[in-house]
């Protein structure tokens, strides 16, 4: 016959601050060198970056645009 435990054992979880803790070891990064890509991620980089250019243009374009400097050049 299965029997109830009556007894709960609580778990104690310690807290520590992040500013109190020990840092911990940080990873070295010298000396990796460059890393290699693939033609694909390659292309995708460079449409990525063409994007970002584009939508930057675009963006001061339209903050001259606004402050009416475009239809004083024009």
């Amino acid at each position: 016959m299965a029997t109830m435990q009556n007894t709960y054992d609580r778990e104690y979880y310690r807290v520590i601050h992040p500013l109190q803790d020990t840092p911990e070891r940080k990873c070295v990064s010298e000396g990796l060198g460059p890393i290699a890509m693939t033609p694909t991620v390659r292309v995708s980089l460079m449409v990525l970056r063409g994007y970002l250019i584009l939508m930057t243009g675009m963006l001061i374009y339209h903050v001259l645009d606004l402050a009416g400097v475009i239809h004083k050049i024009l």
